[in-house]
């Protein structure tokens, strides 16, 4: 048998959770996205289909959502409805025979396999996670993640595609570099700035010249990302947390240090909750600050020694902010609490 990376997606993922509770919304455009409120200032965090045949997509203002889908029907987000959607998704995957799994996120993973026929095997998972869960996903087959990750796309929704060394080039080498995973606009724009700008024309491109544009790291990894190459196994070993952090958009832009401060204390407060539940402290504190209308600036500092104190932490968070030296009104804040690393290291 041949080893086969698959990469289970689930299909519009939160929307589908909230119509397994509300079937009455099903084939209507629906909008998951902050208090579910698009006259306040949120996020789509995800769209049914039906949306983003309107033009909505994840990232996009409630309120512009609201503008180019006047009928859609908005949703507050409900995290530990999706935590426990999400839990039962991967048990399913892992009960799959010699299934080795590498979890993306709440809504995806990569599932190792051995298999003589890799499609009925994705489809075989596709009709366990449905049974166990009422929820559809794709399946990207390949055979590096980064081939299965990439083909997952062609085969949305509810659908399967396979991608590998030999059909490489003639599905993706017309393409953009920015239809590669993880090369978005900025990225492409300075790979186009030095004649790159498709997937073939960085396939085929020196390594001495993407070395000296993007550092020997990332230089590097484009590479192999042009040839669909890198690893061809998941790994399952455990997730650890590198850092905690939480962020706020103000109904109300704040205006004063003073407001800034007693927010950054809330937030500070809620990041040291979460890392006490690693048992690690605090080593870095990072900042993000957005201003009014949307500039944003982020600002990091390693502290003294290592705290769980959420004092030192809001007040070196309160320095960045005073450091940035900006009077302009304040519509975002973010506080993350960078850990010490556990025993062993990552």
């Amino acid at each position: 048998m041949t080893h086969w990376v698959l990469h289970v997606d689930m299909d519009q993922f939160l929307v589908a959770v909230e119509l397994l509770r509300r079937p009455e919304l099903v084939g209507l455009p629906v909008v998951v996205g902050g208090r579910g409120d698009p006259t306040e200032r949120a996020v789509v965090s995800t769209a049914s289909y039906e949306a983003r045949a309107h033009g909505v997509r994840s990232g996009l203002a409630l309120k512009l959502a609201k503008r180019r889908c006047p009928e859609a029907v908005f949703l507050p987000v409900d995290f530990p409805v999706y935590e426990a959607a999400s839990a039962r998704v991967m048990a399913t995957l892992r009960a799959t025979p010699g299934a080795v799994v590498e979890v993306l996120g709440w809504d995806e993973a990569f599932v190792g396999i051995e298999a003589d026929d890799p499609v009925a095997a994705a489809r075989s998972i596709q009709a366990a996670v449905l049974a166990a869960t009422g929820l559809h996903c794709s399946v990207g087959i390949g055979d590096t993640l980064v081939r299965a990750k990439i083909a997952t796309d062609f085969g949305k929704p509810q659908g399967t595609f396979v991608l590998t060394r030999d059909t490489w080039m003639e599905v993706m080498g017309e393409r953009p570099t920015t239809a590669l995973w993880g090369v978005g606009t900025r990225i492409g724009a300075r790979l186009e700035a030095i004649g790159i700008r498709t997937v073939a024309d960085l396939a085929a491109a020196e390594a001495d010249a993407l070395v000296a544009a993007f550092g020997p790291a990332t230089g590097a990894h484009l590479g192999r990302l042009g040839r669909g190459g890198g690893r061809s196994r998941p790994d399952d070993t455990p997730w650890v947390a590198r850092a905690h952090g939480r962020e706020t958009t103000y109904q109300s832009d704040l205006r004063t240090p003073d407001e800034v401060r007693a927010a950054l204390a809330e937030l500070a407060a809620r990041v040291i909750d979460d890392v006490r539940k690693e048992e690690r402290m605090v080593q870095r504190v990072h900042l993000k600050v957005r201003f009014a209308p949307f500039f944003t600036f982020t600002k990091v500092r390693k502290l003294k020694e290592p705290t769980w104190d959420v004092e030192v932490i809001t007040q070196t968070a309160h320095d960045l902010y005073l450091a940035l030296d900006d009077q302009r009104p304040v519509r975002l804040l973010g506080v993350r609490g960078e850990m010490v690393e556990p025993e062993g290291g990552y």
